[in-house]
């Protein structure tokens, strides 16, 4: 089984973007950082605030979705808000984006937040709303039940250092995963996490039996060369002790987004 974990970015590169996801041919897809814009005219819509403007595609989940006619699409917003047409304003839904190949059956499922509350009517202050969705599938070769979770860690100016903020987000995170997975699940925790290595949420998730493979496998960076600030880790993708790693790696090329895609082959 082929587990992809990326921040998507809102879609800015998504020229290589699709051609990538699409040729990596995974059976489990957690992206972070997805658009849905159900009433744009137009592919590219502007995200504004504090003075920067970013492009992002109008509708990333339409668009990844039908990529992978195979799977089984889950949108879940964090927050709606404005992204613009020129100076025309549309309500866009902003989140995370879960696919699932349909050879899997989904037999429990559960997303909720880890910080704040859903926010439907602005983007909201920073640290802003963050949400989580975590999967239990079987595998019928395998005659294995996995649990899949995946959440976007709060996004802090002042930093990506431990917070009071961040310590309750990644209890809820293991609490939500332990509620949904079964006794003797696979598990797989990924995602763009907003942490730094010695962050006390790898301790969290350490209770649930799970350790990280980008920190113990040597790799010291999970962003692009399009990510020019330090420090450069964000994204990290943990496994239970039952999980046997056939590959893993922090994709360096191509890139897709200002973050490394995650890929995880296992049995």
């Amino acid at each position: 089984m082929r587990i992809l974990s990326l921040n998507a970015w809102g879609g800015r590169l998504h020229d290589r973007l699709i051609p990538y996801l699409k040729e990596a041919d995974p059976d489990i897809v957690c992206l972070q950082e997805v658009t849905r814009t159900p009433n744009a005219e137009t592919d590219w819509l502007i995200y504004r605030d504090d003075n920067v403007e970013l492009l992002q595609r109008a509708d990333l989940f339409r668009e990844v979705a039908g990529l992978f006619p195979a799977h089984q699409a889950f949108f879940c917003p964090a927050a709606r808000g404005d992204l613009f047409d020129g100076e025309r304003r549309l309500a866009s839904e902003w989140g995370l984006a879960t696919f699932i190949r349909r050879a899997y059956p989904i037999i429990g499922q559960a997303q909720a937040f880890v910080h704040g509350e859903f926010a439907p009517s602005g983007w909201g202050e920073h640290p802003r709303s963050r949400n989580a969705h975590v999967v239990r599938i079987f595998d019928y070769a395998a005659a294995q039940a996995i649990t899949i979770a995946h959440m976007h860690g709060l996004r802090d100016p002042e930093g990506k250092d431990d917070t009071p903020a961040r310590l309750a987000q990644a209890a809820r995170f293991a609490d939500l995963i332990d509620r949904t997975r079964g006794a003797g699940d696979q598990l797989v925790v990924c995602g763009d996490f907003n942490v730094l290595p010695p962050s006390a949420t790898f301790k969290t998730l350490a209770t649930l039996g799970l350790t990280d493979l980008v920190t113990t496998r040597g790799y010291t960076d999970t962003r692009t060369s399009l990510y020019e600030k330090t420090p450069r880790f964000a994204d990290y993708m943990l496994v239970s002790a039952n999980v046997n790693v056939r590959d893993f790696d922090v994709v360096r090329e191509p890139e897709v987004s200002d973050h490394r895609a995650l890929v995880l082959d296992f049995a």
